[in-house]
């Protein structure tokens, strides 16, 4: 049952990575961006671009060693380094972004709501993961 959360994480992951594709248009980054300097500009776009790549890598270590994340001792280790990340991660969804950004706001509140159980979901199944004992999968 784990193993199929891991797997459904994966998948998660990669779509998640690969909506990053719309990330400029959707949030109009070509007006937007425009002001910034050169350098922040392309941090900007380059930062972006490697989130995504991390988050694909990590959807596809999930889909591909599901298994190994619960039973061996480096998957648990890289299981626990998954927890923190993705516990952070949902810290920043609460006092990372100013509440400005969402309130009042059906559509970007519901946005808001989701990606905080869909962090919280991630660290729980990664956290259960790394605790996990062998024995029981």
């Amino acid at each position: 049952m784990l193993e199929f959360q891991l797997k459904l994480i994966g998948g998660i992951l990669s779509i998640l990575a690969f909506a990053h594709i719309a990330f400029p248009k959707y949030f109009l980054w070509k007006k937007e961006l425009q002001h910034l300097s050169l350098i922040n500009r392309q941090m900007m776009q380059v930062h972006t671009f490697f989130i995504a790549i991390t988050v694909l890598f990590m959807g596809l270590l999930c889909i591909t060693s599901s298994h190994e994340l619960v039973t061996t001792v480096l998957g648990k280790r890289i299981s626990l380094g998954l927890t923190i990340f993705w516990g952070i991660r949902l810290g920043v969804q609460f006092f990372g972004y100013s509440v400005d950004l969402w309130k009042g706001k059906t559509f970007e509140t519901t946005i808001h709501v989701i990606f905080s159980i869909l962090w919280g979901y991630f660290t729980a199944v990664f956290f259960m993961a790394w605790y996990a004992k062998d024995i029981l999968f």
